[in-house]
């Protein structure tokens, strides 16, 4: 007979995984999904030191993503790495989840509830598919702008919040031609506004065509693209989840209950608090909380 885990939980990021390290920690039976081959969701690709962590200062996100792995796999939580969550129906008792593996092999697991912590992805050109991809063009930020060469090339750096500037000061120190940001509108925290500074700044309308590395009519050895983040559940449309104007799943902030009964959302798929590591963690704990809190009533 089919195990039933008392959550099922799609996504190992900082949210996710502190769900189900903290379901294990309290006696449940949690089983993480996870699409790639690690745990740590976007910190593995961060290079950079993640300052903003009281308790680790100097760590880089990928060493804090080692670290949630490392304290995933201690807490005894059952894992699915290279996994996809391709769909999840209501079933007896909770609901029935269909496992994608990367060679092809299908399965499915039950949960009496399902903990949606699938994250986001990073936006790329709106009348081009999700995913789409052309050479010279980088979509996001994390390690492939790192192990660019700028040495001697024309770059265009396109968005106007705080990874558009950050990335333009960045590309500007290593070596690059030329370097112009182009932002229809200014969104960056003042500090990074400031140390852009204005010269090659471009505010205002533009154009771009991915496949030319044009920006205006000015062709670009490659352009960077930061146009911000849109959640990837698409797994759970057969829900019918409240969901907000830009598709973020609504949801109880004091339980992280969406609007179908057993269903959570948490972590940036929710963008119920900023979005950061700690308040992802934070909302993983408020989840298990309130899942443990459910099955002990039930059992009263």
């Amino acid at each position: 007979m089919q195990q039933m885990h008392d959550a099922v939980i799609v996504g190992g990021g900082p949210a996710g995984a502190s769900c189900a390290l903290w379901l294990a920690r309290l006696g449940l039976a949690p089983l993480l999904v996870e699409a790639s081959g690690r745990l740590g969701g976007l910190a593995v690709d961060n290079p950079f030191a993640d300052d903003w962590i009281a308790v680790l200062p100097g760590m880089t996100g990928q060493q804090v993503a080692a670290n949630i792995d490392t304290s995933v796999r201690a807490a005894g939580v059952p894992l699915r790495l290279d996994t996809r969550v391709t769909a999840v129906r209501p079933c007896k008792g909770g609901i029935e989840a269909t496992l994608s593996k990367a060679n092809g092999d299908v399965s499915l697991a039950r949960g009496r509830t399902l903990v949606i912590a699938s994250g986001v992805r990073a936006k790329g050109f709106p009348e081009h598919p999700p995913g789409s991809q052309w050479p010279g063009v980088l979509i996001g930020p994390g390690s492939p702008i790192v192990a660019q060469d700028y040495s001697g090339l024309s770059v265009a750096v396109l968005g106007g919040g705080d990874n558009a500037f950050e990335n333009y000061v960045y590309v500007r120190n290593r070596g690059a031609r030329a370097v112009h940001l182009y932002a229809r509108s200014v969104r960056a925290q003042q500090q990074w506004v400031l140390r852009a500074g204005k010269e090659g700044v471009r505010i205002g309308p533009y154009q771009v065509d991915p496949a030319t590395r044009s920006v205006d009519g000015q062709r670009y050895d490659l352009i960077l693209v930061f146009y911000g983040w849109e959640p990837q559940a698409a797994f759970a449309d057969g829900l019918q989840l409240a969901r907000d104007a830009r598709g973020y799943i609504r949801t109880d902030f004091a339980t992280a209950e969406t609007s179908v009964p057993d269903i959570y959302a948490i972590g940036e798929v929710a963008h119920r608090m900023h979005p950061c590591v700690v308040t992802s963690m934070a909302d993983g704990v408020v989840a298990a909380k309130a899942i443990q809190r459910r099955w002990e009533r039930a059992g009263e």
